[in-house]
């Protein structure tokens, strides 16, 4: 049973790193404004086959996450908050400087 469970773990991790691989093209097609249905039916399939290993796992009593390292990263950094002092102030209807 171990082996089993073990077995279903590396196809697991096969496949988030496929389905990570996958969605990085996708995102890179989405950019450059090309068509990317295809690939995202693929994923849409590798979804399902996820879905279906994930319900195995459980049946087997297998509950500890599972971790793979990303590779992907945010090609920007988020923006910083303007400070709100840099706004210029509105000057009222009759005041004097």
């Amino acid at each position: 049973m171990d082996n089993r469970i073990n077995e279903i773990r590396k196809k697991i991790r096969a496949l988030r790193v496929s389905m990570l691989e996958a969605e990085a093209i996708m995102h890179e097609q989405i950019n450059r404004d090309e068509e990317c249905s295809e690939i995202a039916g693929e994923i849409m399939v590798m979804r399902a086959a996820m879905s279906l290993l994930v319900q195995e796992r459980a049946r087997l009593g297998d509950r500890e996450p599972i971790l793979v390292n990303s590779f992907f990263i945010p090609r920007r950094a988020p923006a910083a908050p303007r400070p709100v002092s840099d706004r210029p102030t509105k000057r009222r209807f009759g005041a004097r400087a």
